[in-house]
């Protein structure tokens, strides 16, 4: 689907939290490497430090990012492509490549409820165990969640749960 359909309805609401998902182009596991990994996670960090989001949840995948955010300025449009671009530059440097680093869209989808806001953050914590990348909430280095895992017995049954 290209760029231009995604964005038909696309409405950003300040105060509003949503799950954002983009993709490495052509899913090339650039974030295999643990330094491009970290300039994502950097990269969400500082887009709260300058007030546009809050950070809720957020994983870094080989090959994509997730982020649940809660809009506190702008636009999604402004923050991805805020985002996108400074992560794109700095990996690039690190893996000293050039080129085009994302797919030129991203995916949205706003919460709508409280329930539907952990669920939702829950799904995306468990992305690294249903991917091989480590065994247990909380282990995998580049995800981060607002909740902690004390009793992640509790959350097992959310892992697998449908978006």
């Amino acid at each position: 689907m290209n760029s231009a359909r995604l964005r038909l309805g696309r409405r950003s609401s300040i105060g509003q939290i949503y799950i954002l998902t983009t993709n490495v182009d052509g899913r090339a596991p650039l974030f295999s490497n643990d330094d491009a990994a970290a300039l994502a996670v950097r990269e969400f960090q500082r887009l709260d430090h300058e007030g546009l989001t809050h950070s809720v949840a957020y994983v870094v995948m080989p090959d994509h990012i997730h982020w649940l955010m809660e809009l506190r300025a702008g636009s999604l449009d402004v923050v991805m492509k805020r985002f996108k671009s400074r992560t794109a530059l700095n990996a690039n440097r690190v893996l000293g490549r050039v080129g085009r680093f994302w797919q030129p869209c991203y995916h949205d989808h706003a919460i709508r409820s409280d329930e539907s806001l952990y669920r939702h953050a829950m799904y995306l914590m468990g992305n690294p165990i249903r991917a091989g990348l480590t065994t247990q909430l909380g282990q995998y280095q580049h995800a981060w969640c607002a909740w902690g895992f004390e009793d992640s017995c509790a959350e097992r049954e959310l892992i697998g749960a449908d978006r």
